[in-house]
């Protein structure tokens, strides 16, 4: 749980940037959509894989029981694009390990209950990520039949 409270923005363009942070359909995730949708897979977006399990995944495909985050490379501590904001950068480290932490338990307690978990970083090629969730979906189709 967050014990620090919010800094006070550095200025007001960077309030202003992080206040139009889409928390949802984002230009990755619209990218990733459509390349997913023409490969022939359709999915629910924006959906809790569980619903018992309070986190929403990207793209979900109940039936065979795949999760798909597309996760941007700030806000998930990218190994190769990962950037540390310089003012309050305590606060925003804290934040950023909290998310990463997260990440991890989700894909620990869906892969518990059975879950395939499938992470695409924002940089990724739509095509090549698709072609990856496609995979695991058909991978767990064929193990139904």
């Amino acid at each position: 749980m967050n014990t620090m409270p919010a800094p006070v923005p550095s200025s007001l363009a960077v309030r202003a940037r992080f206040q139009r942070q889409a928390r949802r359909d984002t230009g990755p995730e619209l990218a990733v959509r459509r390349a997913v949708h023409a490969v022939g897979l359709r999915y629910r977006v924006d959906h809790r894989p569980l619903p018992s399990f309070r986190r929403s995944a990207d793209l979900v495909f109940p039936g065979e029981r795949v999760a798909v985050f597309v996760d941007g490379c700030f806000w998930h501590a990218c190994p190769y694009h990962r950037s540390a904001p310089k003012a309050n950068a305590d606060w925003w480290q804290a934040k950023l390990d909290r998310t990463v932490a997260r990440d991890r338990d989700s894909d620990r307690h869906l892969a518990s209950e059975g879950w395939v978990v499938v992470r695409v970083w924002e940089h990724e090629h739509p095509g090549k990520a698709a072609l990856r969730i496609a995979q695991a979906v058909r991978r767990r189709r064929s193990h139904r039949s």
